[in-house]
């Protein structure tokens, strides 16, 4: 099936891709099924329609019991194509079909028949769909088939007797494979790749309720150095499970050398950089990791900063990241590599060398390494931002010399363009700063009072100006963050009007008098406010702090003063 190619007729230009699935329903999907029953078969028709039934399975469409029987049976006529194509869309079709439709077992003579056949696809592909559409009293009588495939010549068909045998013990339904050790074990023999990496895995299926069995595996395996890179990445993990496993029963063993530590050491050497990569991954996940242990590991992934290949530089980043969380002595080394990252095309590369070099940088290079930052953090995501963030706090509490450096850097972020998550990121920041280091109050509040000033989110709006009624009466010119607030009375929407109100009171019950009577003349104007919420705020605080008495003096000197200008002058 092709994608329908139309003019774009809105852009005036360039041609529109529609899906050729496009309006498929399942009533006309189940008209054209019809033709699996026709004498003589049209293999291309019949392919469309089994796509698109394929298609609507896979999308969630729900077949009723009776439509599904039907369809399966009618799909089973399609045994006698001997089209490889139709064939496979065969196959695909009974294992969707199998669990809604009835009586799905009559079509397993079909299916050991092909399993019987001299044509590998068949055989691997029968093999797959009469696992999954079995019982366990059937899987005994194809046993011996299976036991065949595990030790053919043909990897396609060793890899499908494997991966349907891993099904099984998956369903609750391998009883018999556990019986299947030895022709495993010679399938683990293979020249093929897949099919070492597919026994590795359905052995370990076998054994892994047997901790015992599970360790004298991997310590026989690990003897038996010569596996392909996929078996050798399987075989790393669980020597990094059996690690972790004992460090879990034992935790008092740490700080001594761990079994098997050697085998991961000697993986990192290996001639694959998928082995390598592996085995430098699982020593960074290893509980109670020290630096010695991740030194190897560092020295190596240094060198995959410098490949040409983008996915080896990425891969390499997204570890120094997690080793900067724990150890960030340890890459100390390596951070004039990762500066040359800062520049790379790829800005997920470029991010992970940014939060891994605010980590492990020194007090005397966080300037430099701002400004650096600074040149393309407006083309970064708000993903990436947030980490940026993240990694700028914790460098404000390492440096309490630069913190006013990495706080004006805060600020520039604030006042960008960025969505609520990065925003409320920066704001959380603050307050963590604020919370450490108290002298930083009045810096933070100054940046924070400028980032209300035009903010979208009104969330961030409120919380801002509790924090200002929380602390600002306490700074040394408390009146500098009025302002700020009574320029949200007259400009923002009544959620945020509210709380500064709120934050004006606080700023009433702190205040000398003078303090008291400017704030009765911001909060006057909210008395007659057009929301209830608002309006009942500022008569509540007027009443609560006693400001009703300075309101009608205010009023009696108004009043006397617009009676005295009514007098003419002579009079006087």
């Amino acid at each position: 099936m092709e994608d329908r190619k139309f003019k774009d007729e809105d852009r005036g230009w360039g041609y529109a891709f529609v899906s050729p699935f496009e309006g498929v329903q399942k009533g006309k999907v189940l008209q054209e099924c019809r033709c699996f029953n026709d004498r003589q078969l049209d293999a291309n028709k019949c392919e469309e329609a089994l796509t698109r039934l394929l298609y609507l399975v896979t999308q969630g469409e729900k077949l009723s019991s009776d439509e599904a029987t039907t369809v399966f049976f009618a799909v089973t006529k399609l045994f006698q194509s001997s089209e490889e194509s139709l064939r496979r869309l065969v196959y695909l079709a009974v294992k969707e079909l199998a669990h809604t439709a009835e009586e799905v077992i009559i079509v397993t003579n079909c299916l050991t028949k092909d399993i019987n056949s001299d044509v590998d696809m068949y055989r691997a592909n029968a093999t797959r769909v009469l696992c999954k559409i079995t019982d366990a009293q059937m899987v005994q009588a194809i046993e011996r088939y299976l036991k065949q495939e595990i030790v053919d010549r043909n990897p396609y068909v060793a890899s499908a007797s494997l991966v349907s045998a891993q099904s099984l013990i998956a369903n609750n339904k391998g009883d018999v494979v556990r019986r299947w050790v030895n022709e495993i074990a010679q399938a683990m023999e293979h020249a093929n790749p897949m099919v070492q990496f597919h026994a590795l895995c359905l052995l370990y299926s076998i054994k892994q309720s047997d901790k015992l069995a599970v360790s004298k595996l991997v310590q026989q395996l690990v003897r038996n150095a010569q596996r392909t890179p996929l078996a050798t990445c399987m075989l790393i993990r669980l020597v990094g499970k059996l690690i972790t496993d004992q460090h879990a029963i034992n935790p008092a063993s740490a700080g001594t050398p761990r079994p098997l530590f050697d085998f991961l050491e000697a993986c990192l050497r290996h001639r694959s950089d998928m082995v390598v990569y592996e085995a430098a991954k699982v020593i960074v996940d290893l509980p109670d990791v020290t630096a010695s242990e991740l030194q190897p590991v560092v020295n190596v992934l240094q060198l995959f900063l410098v490949q040409s290949k983008t996915i080896m530089r990425f891969s390499a980043m997204r570890l120094f990241n997690r080793i900067a969380y724990s150890h960030p002595g340890v890459l100390a080394p390596v951070n004039g590599d990762m500066e040359q990252l800062l520049q790379d095309p790829n800005r997920s590369i470029s991010t992970l060398a940014i939060t891994a070099l605010l980590r492990t940088c020194s007090e005397s290079s966080i300037e430099r390494l701002l400004k650096q930052i600074q040149v393309f953090m407006p083309e970064l995501g708000d993903e990436f931002k947030t980490k940026i963030v993240e990694a700028i706090n914790a460098l404000c509490m390492k440096f309490p010399a630069k913190q006013y450096a990495l706080m004006n850097f805060l600020g520039a972020a604030l006042r960008e363009e960025g969505g609520y998550e990065f925003k409320k990121t920066i704001v959380n920041s603050y307050l963590a700063i604020m919370a450490k280091m108290p002298e930083t109050k009045e810096t933070c509040l100054t940046h924070l009072c400028e980032f209300i000033e035009d903010c979208e989110h009104a969330s961030l709006s409120t919380r801002v100006l509790h924090l200002l009624g929380e602390h600002g009466p306490s700074m040394p010119e408390p009146g500098k963050f009025i302002r700020y607030i009574y320029n949200r009375l007259i400009l923002e929407n009544s959620t945020v009007r509210a709380a500064a109100v709120s934050a004006l009171a606080c700023f009433a019950a702190a205040g000398d008098a003078k303090m008291r009577r400017s704030v009765v003349v911001l909060v006057q104007q909210s008395l007659a406010d057009h929301d209830d919420e608002v309006r009942d705020r500022a008569s509540f605080y007027v009443k609560a702090l006693g400001l009703d008495g300075v309101l009608e003096a205010m009023k009696k000197k108004e009043d006397s003063e617009h009676v005295a200008s009514l007098i003419p002058a002579e009079d006087l």
